[in-house]
């Protein structure tokens, strides 16, 4: 279902729903961050989605890290809640969603780099090498807290 996003947009539509999701921030030994290159609007981004009933936020993150990416993570961290009620998310079905997403840092545990249905690119990127991918301004802040806070995490 293709999305596209607004924020501080003072033409976007009126959110007629709020979800909570997660997004993972998961960085590797040698202190890379894990994107995903989404196919409904060709732009890099974090792994993540919405949460479903029966799962925590942190299973949340790990299911659609590994839906996504094909890779298996422990979450390690806690990046930031993004509840920005001017940044919604429209779909082709109506539904205008406002943004309600936990952040969390993970590290890789297994798994195997593979795109899927919402991804049409993986890899992993040096932290200063994301500065000029093209991203949606929230996975940009998103990333920038991470730099801030935590910098490369390596084990």
């Amino acid at each position: 279902m293709p999305r596209r996003d607004y924020e501080d947009d003072p033409y976007a539509p009126v959110a007629n729903s709020l979800v909570p999701a997660a997004s993972t921030i998961v960085v590797d030994d040698d202190g890379r961050v894990l994107l995903q290159r989404r196919t409904d609007n060709r732009m890099w981004a974090l792994p993540g989605g919405r949460m479903e009933i029966g799962e925590s936020i942190g299973e949340c993150a790990i299911r659609e890290t590994l839906e996504e990416t094909g890779i298996e993570v422990e979450i390690v961290g806690v990046v930031g809640t993004y509840t920005n009620p001017r940044h919604v998310f429209a779909y082709d079905d109506g539904e205008v969603r406002q943004e309600f997403s936990i952040c969390l840092l993970a590290h890789p545990t297994g798994g195997t780099l593979r795109t899927s249905d919402e991804s049409f690119e993986v890899a992993w990127f040096r932290a200063a090498d994301t500065d000029d991918l093209q991203m949606v301004p929230s996975i940009r802040k998103r990333i920038d807290d991470w730099r801030a806070g935590h910098g490369p995490v390596v084990r």
